[in-house]
């Protein structure tokens, strides 16, 4: 027994072995109470976006949808940062109970890390670049983003690297830390812009009213009602050139749905033209 008595096994019992059972329960109830409280605040986050916070135009365009999803990412990776926090200040306070040196530890450590950091700067910027493009929202799994190096949807999302595929089906892998900016096609809402055109001859306004008449009708069919956002609008006539007066429709739409409701409304506007003699922009010259 390396102990000449049972009260001086009582007493080292009693002092590091105690502690340091100690230190790994209250190191577990910090990252319960840590966890809770994450826990806590993405659930509120959650709830608000599912009921409270978002409008029927938000839920709509799936803003509460992002809402929901940007919470519990948020959520995964606190609890994650809040783990390995409480674990590194948890062994190296039972390093020091047991009476192992920390200062060469902690100096090589240092060192360690002045030269990791000068070698990951990268892996620094890019992991950063990556907390923030969640915690901001930029772009999610299934956007149509534009990033600079590549235009494509987005497949996956990580704290790195971005992988997104473009119309040619090439996959591009794009480190966080490098996009510089970002044009994302595929939030909140989209606009489609088309433009008519007639004989410069024709009345603006019988014209005008014809458009309005099929986009009213357009808007009121129940398959293309839900993919707007609100009903088309004709800004007017928007330039008069050569013989031929050019209209210009607004349309605003769910994000994607935009060039199907264009050429769409050029198939009825031609048709409606067509049924009431509205005259069409003469041909350019030479041609048959």
């Amino acid at each position: 027994m390396p102990f000449s008595t049972w009260s001086e096994f009582g007493t080292w019992l009693l002092g590091a072995p105690l502690l340091i059972v100690l230190t790994i329960l209250l190191a577990l109830i910090i990252r319960w109470l840590a966890h809770r409280a994450i826990r806590t605040v993405v659930d509120n986050a959650v709830r608000r976006a599912e009921t409270n916070e978002a409008s029927g135009a938000e839920r709509l365009l799936g803003f509460d949808t992002r809402r929901r999803q940007r919470a519990l990412t948020l959520g995964s990776l606190l609890r994650s940062i809040a783990t390995f926090i409480i674990a590194t200040i948890a062994v190296l306070t039972i390093m020091a109970l047991v009476g192992l040196p920390l200062a060469p530890l902690l100096a090589s450590a240092g060192v360690g890390g002045i030269a990791l950091g000068f070698g990951a700067q990268s892996l620094v910027k890019d992991f950063l670049s990556g907390v923030f493009m969640i915690i901001e929202d930029q772009y999610g799994v299934g956007d149509v983003i534009d990033a600079g190096e590549a235009t494509g949807t987005v497949e996956e999302v990580t704290l790195r690297v971005t992988r997104l595929r473009d119309s040619d089906g090439v996959v591009w892998f794009i480190r966080n830390g490098e996009i510089i900016r970002v044009g994302n096609k595929s939030q909140g809402w989209a606009l489609a812009t088309i433009d008519l055109q007639v004989a410069a001859s024709e009345d603006p306004a019988r014209v005008i009213n014809l458009v309005k008449g099929v986009l009213a009708e357009f808007a009121e069919e129940a398959e293309w009602s839900p993919k707007l956002v609100e009903p088309p609008t004709v800004a007017g006539v928007e330039s008069i050139t050569g013989g031929t007066m050019t209209i210009r429709v607004f349309a605003k739409s769910l994000p994607g749905e935009q060039f199907a409701l264009a050429r769409e409304i050029r198939e009825r506007e031609k048709a409606m033209f067509d049924a009431e003699d509205v005259s069409l922009p003469p041909l350019p010259y030479g041609m048959p």
